[in-house]
C-alpha cells in the first residue's frame, strides 16, 4: 500500500475485503504475502487514527473539567 486510505471507514472495509479473499482460499502465495502486507499496515494506520481520537476525547473531557472547575465556587 503506498499512500494512506481515504478515511479510517474506507481502510476498515479494505481490510474486510482483504480478509474475504484470504478466507476464500484462492489466494496465492504471493497474493496472500502481498495481502497480509497491506492488511498490516491498514492495521496500523487504523490503529493511529483511533489513537488520534482517543486523544481528542481525552483533551474533551480535560477541558470539560477544567470548566466546570472554573465554574464551581471554591470553598474557604
Amino acid at each position: 500500500m503506498s499512500e494512506a486510505p481515504e478515511s479510517y471507514e474506507a481502510a476498515v472495509e479494505r481490510l474486510e475485503q482483504i480478509i474475504d479473499r484470504l478466507d476464500s482460499g484462492q489466494a496465492g502465495l504471493r497474493e496472500t504475502l502481498e495481502l497480509c502486507r497491506e492488511g498490516r499496515e491498514l492495521v496500523t494506520y487504523c490503529s493511529s487514527e483511533l489513537d488520534a481520537v482517543s486523544e481528542g476525547l481525552e483533551e474533551l473531557r480535560l477541558e470539560e473539567l477544567a470548566a466546570k472547575l472554573e465554574t464551581t465556587p471554591s470553598e474557604s
